[in-house]
């Protein structure tokens, strides 16, 4: 039986369809396709397409059981490494990381990572911000479970969207990005002080509603500086818990003093970032 379906609910369906289509292929171009390996996949996401500075990232999925690395590796692993001088129309690219975990590394020492899922928030300004952008990441990085695999990945995706169907992950992922504070804030998590003691020690002292879930890590001015991670001190004062480290990890030449640190301190709901030079 033949059915007549009126002219104005066929292009109501048609248009219906187009949409669809359209929702679709935007959601593919919001992401480049995932490049995998045995036990890790990553892929590029892009925010929508408004204002002067963009926001995309680099989302990894690690198999069960394994990890990749923080900016600062702690005690072993490997950091990753990022080039995007490929891209077209990018004059910058800012990667931010989101609050690490510490790992026992199996060898009597700690890293400095992250597992499962993660997404680095990227922040992206254009040459010029009325063309085309495309990013290119040639992005060097390791997973490992008992041993370290490198891992090679070459990825390209277009920001063309006004509403990208990421902007929600972006934006969470984004969140958990430590936020800048001072040393001596009044909140409820922060570092009181910072300070040496003779002529290798430094001893942090921070204020944490739990302490117990609480870590702090510690970067020199440069990336080749390797400080140790910040142990904790027991006893500690009360209301207060303390973290010493050496000064071991410096390279050839350089000297503490008055040193550009940055302190990086993640508790289990907020973290922070602190800035000062050593005293």
């Amino acid at each position: 039986m033949l059915t007549r379906v009126p002219m104005r609910a066929a292009i109501g369906v048609a248009t219906s369809l187009l949409a669809s289509s359209l929702a679709l292929a935007a959601r593919a171009d919001d992401a480049s396709p995932w490049q995998r390996d045995g036990h890790s996949a990553v892929r590029l996401l892009a925010g929508s397409r408004s204002g002067t500075v963009l926001l995309g990232g680099i989302s990894f999925q690690l198999q069960q059981g394994w990890k990749t690395y923080w900016r600062m590796p702690g005690d072993s692993g490997v950091p990753p490494r990022f080039d995007f001088s490929k891209s077209d129309n990018v004059e910058a690219v800012t990667v931010m990381w989101p609050a690490p975990l510490k790992f026992d590394d199996g060898a009597g020492g700690h890293s400095i990572g992250y597992h499962g899922q993660i997404v680095l928030p990227l922040r992206i300004v254009p040459k010029a911000a009325d063309k085309p952008v495309t990013l290119r990441a040639e992005i060097n990085y390791a997973v490992c479970e008992k041993l370290c695999i490198p891992v090679e990945a070459s990825l390209e995706l277009g920001f063309n969207n006004v509403a990208s169907t990421e902007d929600v992950n972006l934006r969470a992922a984004l969140d958990t990005v430590p936020k800048p504070a001072t040393i001596g804030d009044p909140n409820p998590l922060t570092i009181r002080d910072v300070r040496r003691e003779g002529p290798k020690n430094v001893v942090v002292d921070v204020v944490a509603p739990d302490s117990r879930n609480v870590n702090l890590f510690v970067e020199g001015p440069t990336l080749d500086w390797s400080l140790p991670i910040p142990k904790p001190v027991e006893p500690s004062p009360p209301g207060v818990k303390r973290f010493s480290f050496e000064l071991d990890g410096l390279p050839p030449g350089a000297k503490p003093d008055d040193a550009a640190l940055k302190f990086t301190l993640v508790g289990p709901e907020k973290s922070y970032e602190f800035n000062t030079n050593l005293k």
